[in-house]
């Protein structure tokens, strides 16, 4: 299994988690990000992650992370009970197309404010999500893998990460007033130290 990964990386981060989660073992391929070559070589488009398994590429973060499931069921990242995994799945399209749409509007320099307080204010639902709960599902799942590696610059960012979007994380969102939150994030920090 090999993990093509750029430092940093949010989604790659995603796909980590998973693959520590399911003890899975893996080599790296870290590309820059000035040149993608080796990525656009293996997969034909230049976005990371890619990982490659028994010849298979997969492309997209959360597609490789369902991936994995289907392939090392146990433990599981999904829950077994078909409603519940529909609802799982439901707030992982609402995460990538609702949920991202304000960090990439502030990189994009548009409605700057409007977008800032909308972003703060979504952390409010994240700590509901966690009343009387660890985790965002209950126990740890997909659901935590794909929200994690963007919601804890609400926290923490290292100060080598300069990353331009990892900025506006940081800058746009706070863990205060927020304790579930500020507790989920120390939960999943301690399990994956690496991508605190």
């Amino acid at each position: 299994m090999i993990l093509y990964r750029a430092p940093w990386s949010t989604n790659v981060q995603r796909v980590m988690m998973a693959l520590d989660h399911k003890g899975l073992e893996f080599d790296e391929v870290v590309i820059s990000y000035e040149d993608r070559s080796p990525v656009v070589v293996v997969s034909g488009q230049p976005l990371v992650p890619v990982l490659v398994h028994d010849g298979e590429v997969m492309i997209d973060s959360m597609s490789i992370v369902a991936r994995l499931e289907e392939l090392f069921a146990e433990p599981a990242l999904f829950p077994a009970d078909p409603a519940r995994r529909a609802q799982l799945e439901v707030f992982v399209d609402w995460f990538e197309r609702v949920w991202k749409a304000e960090p990439n509007a502030i990189e994009a320099g548009e409605d700057v404010n409007a977008s800032a307080a909308t972003m703060d204010a979504r952390l409010d639902l994240f700590d509901r999500m966690l009343h009387g709960q660890d985790f965002l599902f209950g126990g740890y799942s997909a659901a935590d893998v794909c929200a994690y590696p963007f919601l804890k610059y609400a926290a923490r960012r290292n100060p080598d990460d300069d990353e331009g979007f990892h900025v506006i994380l940081d800058e746009y969102q706070s863990i205060e007033g927020r304790p579930r939150l500020a507790a989920w994030m120390e939960r999943i920090g301690s399990q994956a130290p690496w991508a605190a």
